[in-house]
């Protein structure tokens, strides 16, 4: 099978066994969903998800982020790991938002990606889920080795990957396409030990580096 007709018929059976994919940190607000992206960079969304369960409720708003103590927000951030650096990206990230965007998440990724620790990965996740829109294909970890042992890619940086990805994926299928590739990954593509012999995909897929 050529990469595209591999592409087509793993759009097809990701339909079928994820109908309703998304992604699955939890969010309110576009802006929400901003900082929980952040946060999930090197840790669960499940952790994620139970920080920002108190987190939200405290920081209410860019400005409350922009203006919190540092000491005071690191140490709530502390169970994501990295929470030093976390945090700084947090706060110059909310206090950019204010000074460019008046405190309103903009809606193109040339505008998302000047805020600081806003990479194209975080950028998608927010269009793509908040807003519905196909700016491009989620790359994290797990859509990355999807795509490569499946021989959708041969590329390593994300960027790279996205670029392949949109070449094969039908745009209006983009915004699908990532989270329910993140649930392939996170739960049968796995990392150590993937399930293959329970994957929909293993009759199609080339299992490329994976350990036999």
């Amino acid at each position: 099978m050529t990469a595209a007709q591999t592409a087509k018929t793993l759009l097809t059976r990701l339909h079928e066994a994820h109908p309703g994919a998304r992604y699955e940190l939890n969010w309110s607000t576009p802006f929400e969903l901003l900082v929980a992206t952040i946060l999930a960079a090197q840790c669960t969304d499940e952790r994620v998800n139970r920080v920002t369960a108190t987190l939200f409720k405290k920081y209410p708003s860019p400005q409350a982020f922009a203006e919190a103590d540092t000491a005071a927000l690191e140490e709530d951030l502390k169970p994501t790991g990295f929470f030093k650096q976390k945090t700084k990206s947090v706060q110059a990230m909310s206090r950019e938002l204010l000074a460019s965007f008046g405190g309103k998440v903009p809606k193109t990724i040339d505008e998302l990606i000047t805020l600081p620790g806003v990479a194209r990965k975080t950028a998608n996740v927010v269009l793509n889920t908040a807003f519905n829109l196909p700016s491009g294909v989620i790359v994290d970890t797990h859509v990355a080795r999807v795509s490569q042992r499946m021989g959708l890619s041969k590329k390593e940086k994300p960027e790279e990957i996205e670029k392949d990805l949109m070449k094969l994926v039908p745009q209006d299928q983009w915004t699908f396409f990532g989270p329910a590739t993140v649930l392939h990954g996170r739960y049968t593509c796995t990392a150590r030990k993937p399930k293959c012999e329970a994957c929909p995909m293993s009759d199609i897929c080339p299992k490329l580096g994976v350990e036999e």
